[in-house]
């Protein structure tokens, strides 16, 4: 037996009281779960502690809870010492309870023709990776569009796409997903991280529906303007200042000896808006010993029309940039943008060399000491480096380093899934979500590692935003500066 003590989250709505943390210490046995502590406070400390579950075994979902933020399963979370357990973020019955049947109600049933037809093989492998769903809703209690509109949330949409892959189903579900909110998912891809099933609803579900719609000509104007500017430029934005590919050489040379070697792809925000930040990379990679070799021929990795379900040009983008590196022999393509990282990683077949975002380059060959420099920050995490490429400690390592780092919750910013562009006062509402929690933190910089977010964010908070790049280049610059100062030995 082991004794823990935890903290649970306890509020009855219907008698006034206001909600409280009330702390727990039970024994159970080693390996018990989650599911097993609140077994025990209520069994024998706590009978009134209110909490759903059925069968024991993660397959009904009735169990759903937050442990310490996260949505898990009681009955398969490990429990642990010192852990909160908090319900859903969903509407409360009571304590751990949340009220569960409104939102199932809005699942779509299946619209049958009136002749029977035969579901084929194919259908049904089709349909598997999306019919394996709980009904827990932890995907919709994490949702941030939820949160500021009227989105009826991603186990909707997987259930729409779910049935208009089915063949005995007549209704057009691209039309009713368009109605029910199917353009205001940002891709932030919360909802399969948090899933038990590990559903992938954002490239599973929302990115196919969205093809549909396409298909049917309900894409939204401003994501097939955006189309039509890939198509003639090759890039998804247009130019404000002089490009970065304008302002270097094919290939940039380290100060020193070279200790590696890689491609870079710089994506359009870098290029066409951003340039100086991609600039100050290319000065820490040369302080740092990295030979960068810059193809000319690069255009955008395509992540805008992955994300809004806009195939049409994707297979030359996707050939056009494979090219460019692997005609070079490149081994390792370094990225920065965190959205071009995610789509050249998971949309991209066969890629022949390895993607690497710079925050990984850099912690892989390991970087020079820089200077502290007197700075509190807080990091934002862009979803597609958080989610989409599963990098979470590197950017804080070499942030660490530089600065004092005070965190704030993960969430996105609203610039993702075409939501910026499509629907600007959805992004602008979970810009403020953003401003809210970077004044929480008392921090006087915000970094993050996506030109998207850094954009985004900086319309929605009067601190600096900066680059993990430029964090770094500031702090070589003040490194040097001392050494000038200090007097000769």
């Amino acid at each position: 037996m082991t004794t823990m003590t935890i903290t649970i989250f306890r509020h009855d709505p219907a008698t006034g009281e206001e909600p409280r943390y009330v702390p727990y210490t039970v024994e159970v046995n080693e390996g018990a779960r989650v599911l097993h502590l609140l077994h025990a406070i209520h069994d024998q400390i706590d009978p009134t502690l209110s909490y759903r579950y059925c069968c024991s075994s993660g397959q009904c979902g009735s169990c759903a809870v937050r442990v310490d933020g996260k949505p898990v399963l009681a009955c398969t979370a490990e429990a642990r010492d010192g852990i909160t357990i908090e319900p859903l973020d969903l509407p409360l019955k009571k304590d751990l309870v949340v009220d569960l049947v409104p939102l199932l109600a809005d699942l779509p049933p299946l619209v049958p023709g009136v002749e029977s037809v035969m579901v084929t093989k194919r259908a049904v492998e089709a349909i598997r990776p999306l019919s394996t769903c709980i009904g827990c809703l932890a995907c919709v209690s994490i949702c941030p569009a939820m949160k500021v509109t009227d989105f009826l949330g991603p186990t909707v949409m997987r259930q729409e796409m779910r049935l208009a892959l089915d063949s005995r189903d007549t209704c057009d579900r691209a039309t009713r997903a368009v109605a029910e909110g199917l353009y205001t998912c940002t891709s932030c891809q919360a909802c399969w991280e948090v899933c038990p099933k590990e559903i992938r609803i954002p490239g599973k579900a929302i990115e196919k529906l969205r093809s549909l719609a396409n298909k049917q000509g309900l894409t939204l104007p401003r994501h097939q303007e955006v189309a039509e500017l890939v198509r003639a430029t090759g890039r998804s934005v247009t130019r404000t200042v002089p490009t970065f590919l304008e302002q270097v050489p094919d290939q940039i040379e380290p100060y020193g000896p070279v200790r590696a070697t890689i491609g870079f792809f710089v994506g359009c925000m870098y290029n066409m808006r951003l340039p100086q930040t991609a600039l100050d990379a290319m000065e820490v990679l040369k302080r740092n010993g990295i030979r960068v070799i810059i193809p000319r021929e690069q255009v955008c990795c395509g992540s805008p029309l992955f994300r809004t379900g806009q195939g049409k040009y994707l297979a030359m983008l996707v050939r056009r940039n494979i090219d460019a590196f692997r005609f070079r022999k490149i081994d390792i393509v370094m990225t920065m943008c965190a959205g071009c990282g995610s789509t050249i990683k998971n949309d991209y077949l066969h890629v022949p060399f390895k993607v690497m975002d710079i925050n990984q380059v850099l912690t892989h060959f390991g970087i020079e000491p820089p200077a502290k420099l007197a700075r509190t920050v807080t990091y934002h995490d862009p979803c597609h480096l958080l989610r989409g490429q599963g990098i979470r400690e590197e950017p804080r390592a070499l942030i660490r380093q530089v600065a004092d780092l005070v965190e704030m919750p993960s969430q996105c910013c609203g610039s993702g899934g075409g939501v910026k562009a499509g629907n600007p006062a959805e992004a602008d509402a979970l810009g403020e979500m953003r401003r809210a929690a970077i004044e929480e933190t008392g921090a006087d910089t915000v970094i993050s590692s996506c030109p998207f977010c850094e954009f985004h964010v900086s319309q929605h908070t009067d601190k600096p935003v900066m680059n993990i790049a430029t964090l770094l280049l500031e702090a070589y610059r003040e490194k040097d500066r001392q050494a000038a100062d200090r007097p000769p030995a």
